[in-house]
Parts: C-alpha cells; structure tokens; sequence
C-alpha cells in the first residue's frame, strides 16, 4: 500500500495522495484501505519511513566519518531526487517510523564517534541536510538534465545579453556553463567536500570552541 501511495505521489505530488486515489493504484475500493490504516496520515507517515529506509546508511564501524557522511549524502540525494515531493513532507510529520528513526541515529553515531561534540553534531545534521534538500530543489527545479539542455538554456540568455554591461555574467556563461563536459551536478559534491572541510576543522578545536 506504502509503496502504490509513493507512485501516486511521484506522478502527481503529495497533494495526489488519497485514499481514493491510493486505492485506484492498489484496484481495490477505497474503504477496504481502512482495514491497515486508520487514516491518510498514516500513509503520509508510512511513505516518510519507505523514503529513509531507502536511503543508505552511513556505516557505524567507517573509520572515516567523512566519507561515512559523503556516501549518505550522495545516496539522499538520489533518493530525494526521485521522491522530490517529500522534501516537505519529511520535516512536517510528527511521528516518525522506526527506519526514519535508524537513520538519524546512525548519522549522529557517526559523528559523536568521530569526536564531535553534541552541539556540533547537532549543527552538521542541519547543515548538511539544509544543504542536500536545497540542492535537490534547485536540480530537480533547473531544465538542464543533458548537454544539450545547458547549451540550449544558456545560449537562449546570451543570445539577448549585453555582453558590455554584464560581463561577470557573460564570462561565466561563455568560459563555465558552455564549456564542453560542463555538468551541473558535479557542483553537489564540491558544495560536500566544502561543507565536510569545515566541519572537520571545528571538529579539531578544542571542546570548548567546537560548539
């Protein structure tokens, strides 16, 4: 049932999440639903666990919290990608399910075993998923899945750009985004890398500073 009320949701958002129309996917009439779940907002906490349990947990035994960290970015990443429509979802459910549960857990075991300190590690949880769940926003949001879309996109601006007045602008379009092997996702793992550099330093100050 969890997984035709993700279907429903990566067609027509989760907006498109009924009982109705779960029911629809499934064949099935929509009241017979009721006999495994007592309303909708079951199934909305349901499809929040199906989406974390999909995505891969950083290993506990990982020696290096970086990469540990890096993997389970790179992984929501994907998984958001494709479910972006619970991007909202996620952070207004107020009862999590046992994978959601794991999940957050085993990020912060990660952390607090790497040295950080709670307050620190509070603050990296938020920094890094403000920063996977934005980046998803922006990727899925940008018309540039191909080559061909950049240069498409790109082009059609420079087209009508004053070259003259703008040349900031004109110089990254011409010298960075038309430039051949030019892909804009590889910009998620710098973003990363930039992000893990700084919590690595403040992971080396002193307990005192590091909060």
């Amino acid at each position: 049932m969890l997984e035709a009320a993700i279907r429903v949701a990566d067609r027509g958002g989760v907006e498109a999440i009924t009982m109705r129309r779960v029911a629809q996917e499934l064949g099935v009439e929509a009241m017979s639903l009721y006999h495994h779940v007592p309303n909708k907002d079951a199934i909305l906490d349901g499809v929040v666990d199906v989406v974390f349990a999909a995505i891969e947990l950083p290993g506990a035994g990982c020696g290096d919290w970086r990469e540990a960290i890096r993997v389970r970015a790179c992984s929501a990443r994907a998984v958001l990608s494709q479910h972006s429509w619970a991007l909202g979802l996620i952070d207004s459910r107020r009862n999590p399910g046992p994978a959601t549960l794991r999940h957050h857990d085993a990020v912060l075991g990660v952390l607090r075993t790497a040295g950080f300190t709670l307050p620190m590690a509070a603050h990296a949880v938020s920094l890094i998923d403000s920063y996977i769940d934005g980046f998803v926003i922006q990727e899925v949001s940008l018309p540039l899945t191909t080559p061909d879309d950049v240069e498409d996109v790109a082009g059609g601006i420079l087209e009508h750009l004053p070259a003259d007045e703008l040349p900031y602008l004109t110089e990254m379009i011409v010298d960075h985004a038309l430039r051949p092997g030019y892909d804009y996702s590889s910009e998620f793992g710098y973003g990363l890398d930039l992000i893990l550099d700084a919590l690595e330093a403040r992971r080396c100050q002193s307990p005192d500073t590091a909060t």
